[in-house]
């Protein structure tokens, strides 16, 4: 072999080794530097880093926020009552050392999170009630879980940033159920209104009927005291004009007793002729006698 290809020889191997000894990490990453298996230390900050060629190689990690989606779990709450739970997690490796002791990779992670986040999950709306899951308690039941989560999530190297609920919903049959009470509680509501309702009918129209006879008394009354007024008026009208001519009123007044008595129904009257009734017939000028 000659110099020349030797001392390529030695330029590429210088080469292979320069490059193996060098690797990089993006902001996005973070990785372990193993040496046989073995960890050796932690990359967290991006740039270009050194490591032993050959015997040392790197493994990374994504330092985002990563997302995990959960099967739609059923659990049941404390006023029994079963819930069909669809819920996701939020989550970022924070110990890569710890990480990679313990599950070594994301999809290990996610598995050991399926059973912890569901177990949680049981353990936390089992405490409470279908209504304040559906309430504004909703927030701090989502807390609870995240809190409990990353209680044994923290022995992996992670850490929960956010537990959630996307929906809570009833299985099929307690749905129907359910929308069957609702039906019969609308039902039940709506006849209490129609009675209150007719309840109010019959004061308003008692009270307008008590009214009505009070208004039509009173006017009954007024109107009694007004044409006796007006009959006393009458009465001392008459009774001032006769009084110039006594003998013209009474024979006004028997005039008028005449009409009463004589009318048109053909009514006999058989009356002594002497009778006071017929004083006027009596005279041949229409004077008493």
């Amino acid at each position: 072999m000659s110099k020349t290809s030797f001392l390529y020889i030695i330029i590429i191997a210088s080469a292979f080794v320069g490059l193996n000894a060098l690797f990089t990490m993006n902001e996005k990453e973070q990785g372990l530097v193993l040496q046989f298996g073995e960890p050796k230390r932690v990359v967290q900050s991006s740039g270009l880093h050194f490591k032993l060629p050959l015997i040392q190689n790197v493994i990374k990690y994504d330092r985002r926020i990563l997302e995990y989606d959960l099967p739609v779990e059923e659990v049941i709450a404390v006023d029994k009552k079963r819930m069909l739970i669809d819920s996701f997690t939020r989550f970022k490796i924070t110990d890569p050392l710890e990480f990679y002791k313990t599950v070594g990779n994301e999809s290990s992670v996610r598995n050991r999170l399926n059973s912890n986040v569901i177990s949680s999950l049981r353990r936390v709306v089992g405490r409470v009630t279908l209504d304040e899951l559906l309430s504004k308690e909703r927030g701090n039941i989502m807390e609870n879980i995240k809190v409990e989560v990353n209680n044994e999530a923290s022995r992996f190297g992670i850490e929960i940033v956010d537990v959630r609920i996307r929906r809570a919903d009833l299985p099929e049959a307690n749905s129907q159920a359910i929308y069957e009470r609702m039906i019969s509680e609308r039902v039940r509501e709506a006849k209490e209104f129609r009675a209150k309702g007719s309840e109010v009918a019959q004061k308003i129209r008692a009270e307008a009927d008590k009214e009505k006879t009070v208004i039509l008394a009173e006017a009954t009354r007024k109107s009694e005291i007004l044409r006796g007024e007006g009959e006393s008026k009458a009465i001392d009208i008459y009774a001032d004009a006769f009084e110039q001519d006594s003998d013209f009123y009474s024979f006004y007044r028997s005039m008028q007793a005449y009409g009463n008595v004589l009318g048109e129904d053909g009514t006999t009257m058989i009356l002594s002729p002497d009778s006071e009734f017929l004083e006027f017939f009596n005279s041949s000028k229409g004077k008493a006698r």
